[in-house]
């Protein structure tokens, strides 16, 4: 298990590190999106919203590379990783491999470090000052 999920951190940092980076250099090529597809990504351009998913996707894959802060890595990746996913079943089905990849990664990952996010799920916290006076 342990191994398993080191790759998967690996593999998952590696992807979301190098198509982060390509969203700043286009090394890599990226295909025409269709028509729906296309006007939804100039909405992101336009918005200057997909440079700042580009540098978390940086930061994130850098941190999963690191093994520094992953259950950070992953709470931060996870609106990403779902982003992407819904934007291939809804625009691009045919060339989501690597969505789908990236998703079902997430998915390993986040299930691999859940005794680390479990003390996220509280039903009703408080905040520290509170529990301090009481």
């Amino acid at each position: 298990m342990r191994i398993a999920a080191t790759v998967a951190r690996y593999l998952t940092g590696l992807l979301l590190f190098v198509f982060g980076l390509n969203g700043f250099l286009n090394v890599i090529p990226q295909p025409a999106p269709p028509p729906a597809g296309g006007e939804f990504m100039g909405a992101l351009v336009a918005g200057n919203v997909l440079p700042v998913v580009k540098a978390f996707e940086v930061v994130i894959g850098a941190l999963l590379l690191a093994g520094r802060f992953v259950p950070l890595a992953l709470i931060m990746l996870v609106p990403i990783a779902v982003g992407v996913v819904l934007y291939h079943l809804s625009f691009d089905m045919a060339g989501g491999a690597g969505a789908y990849v990236l998703g079902a990664l997430t998915a390993f990952l986040l299930w691999a470090y859940r005794s680390h996010l479990m003390p996220l799920l509280v039903s009703k916290a408080t905040p520290l000052a509170e529990r301090a006076t009481a």
